[in-house]
């Protein structure tokens, strides 16, 4: 089922908003889409009223997430284009069962499965090896793996790289405030900052744009070296779908791949 808020502002603001975060300008969204700069100017002020399909027109070319463009459209007095399911619903279960199957198949590796605002969704048996230790209180439903990799209380003190790890991190988390505009992701990032793990290193901080950003973890008295990586649902046309992502950890070398393999048969205390 959709629900979306009914917005209080103007749909030409809104879509002037979207157009200024992605640092365009009225002449350059007219040359990607091929309206007319008069004709921009007059939805933005609201001397025209935009028709739904120029709406979607322009928020895809805005990279406005589905959520947003549904907020776009009723703004502009039409209904939303996009629903938005649990994923407990039945519209939802190939979706369910496809992540369960890539999640299982990844073992004996970490891999899990997060939503939009990186709650835990699902994750296999292997993410135990990364958790264990951790407060309670981080483990407490609903949990958030940024939260729980970042707080002292959680995998923090565990992570050799902690400097580099959590710029990497906080460099991601901003790069999606940015394109969301999205409230609860702007308190989580204000939140995460705010933890101790070495904001004043200005060469972690560089190495958070790397192309690869290594997870050096200590567990159990070994050292552990991840890669991660990041899928999502192609083309997904419901509002909770494009919100969700596997991150998978694969072993960045051949100790740690073995170690792994052991550690699943036979996990020691900690």
């Amino acid at each position: 089922m959709t629900t979306v808020a009914v917005p209080s502002r103007p749909v030409g603001e809104l879509l002037r908003d979207w157009r200024r975060r992605r640092r365009l300008s009225q002449l350059g969204l007219s040359v990607d889409t091929g309206i007319s700069t008069r004709h921009l100017s007059f939805v933005e002020t609201g001397r025209s009223r935009p028709s739904p399909e120029l709406i979607l027109r322009l928020a895809e070319h805005l990279d406005v997430p589905l959520a947003e463009r549904n907020t776009l459209l009723l703004a502009g007095g039409y209904a939303p284009a996009y629903s938005r399911h649990d994923l407990d619903d039945p519209e939802l279960a190939p979706v369910r069962d496809a992540a369960r199957q890539i999640l299982h198949g990844h073992g004996p590796f970490p891999a899990l499965l997060v939503d939009q605002h990186w709650h835990l969704v699902e994750a296999n048996a292997a993410v135990g090896l990364l958790t264990a230790g951790c407060a309670a209180h981080l483990l407490a439903e609903p949990i958030n793996v940024l939260r729980l990799s970042l707080h002292p209380d959680g995998m923090a003190p565990r992570i050799r790289n902690l400097a580099q790890w959590r710029a990497h991190l906080l460099h991601r988390l901003r790069e999606q405030v940015a394109a969301t505009d999205d409230d609860a992701l702007h308190d989580l990032y204000e939140e995460l900052r705010a933890y101790p793990g070495g904001e004043e290193n200005p060469a972690a901080v560089a190495a958070a744009g790397s192309v690869v950003v290594p997870l050096r973890y200590r567990y159990g008295g070994r050292d552990l070296a991840f890669l991660s990586t990041t899928t999502v649902f192609g083309t997904p046309l419901d509002v909770t779908v494009t919100g969700l992502a596997i991150e998978a950890f694969y072993p960045a070398d051949r100790t740690t791949g073995d170690a792994l393999r052991d550690l699943t048969e036979d996990p020691p205390r900690t």
